[in-house]
């Protein structure tokens, strides 16, 4: 375990990997998990088209080779037909979580009734939660609210950095026998 966590921010656009259009996505999760997180981190950025291969490929990477303890996906979750993220998620990750999506989709429809369009899911590959979010920098940021306070305790459970949230922001939610781990991971 370190203490330094290195967390992925992948958007899927087409459009946004041709430089034809700015990328929005990226820049709104890199500005939350800054104002979210007290703790020491570092962004990993990857712009990629909507394509299940490189999906599936850059999640493995940031997973496994890069070893992000967190990977946060925008866009590619609606039902269109280039829209494949959850789909790419599914196939790299070894166990579902399914209240992050069920949860990201409740808290969208208090805002738009298409959020029940919405396909964000979220799962465990090895020592990684990858989490799919919506393209649009309000509902991001609305996602990534309601469901980061349970983001650090499941990275916790998955052996990763420990992750301190601003209590103000966002308070993030541990039981109370979580201790945070000595200098050497104790």
């Amino acid at each position: 375990m370190t203490d330094h966590a290195r967390i992925g921010i992948v958007t899927v656009s087409d459009r946004a990997s041709r430089g034809e259009y700015e990328d929005k996505g990226g820049p709104a999760i890199e500005a939350e998990l800054f104002k979210i997180l007290l703790s020491d981190w570092e962004a990993v950025n990857v712009i990629i088209p909507d394509d299940r291969k490189a999906i599936e490929t850059t999640l493995i990477d940031l997973c496994d080779h890069e070893q992000c303890c967190l990977v946060l996906t925008t866009g590619g979750t609606g039902p269109a037909v280039r829209d494949v993220t959850p789909d790419a998620t599914a196939a790299v990750c070894e166990k579902l979580m399914p209240g992050f999506g069920e949860l990201m989709r409740s808290e969208s429809l208090k805002v738009v009734p298409t959020a029940i369009l919405s396909r964000q899911i979220a799962g465990i590959r090895g020592r990684s939660l990858v989490i799919n979010l919506p393209g649009n920098p309000p509902a991001i940021h609305d996602c990534l609210m309601a469901v980061f306070p349970a983001v650090p305790y499941c990275i916790d459970l998955l052996e990763g950095p420990w992750l301190d949230t601003d209590p103000e922001y966002c308070p993030a939610f541990r039981p109370k026998h979580a201790k945070k781990p000595g200098p050497t991971g104790k």
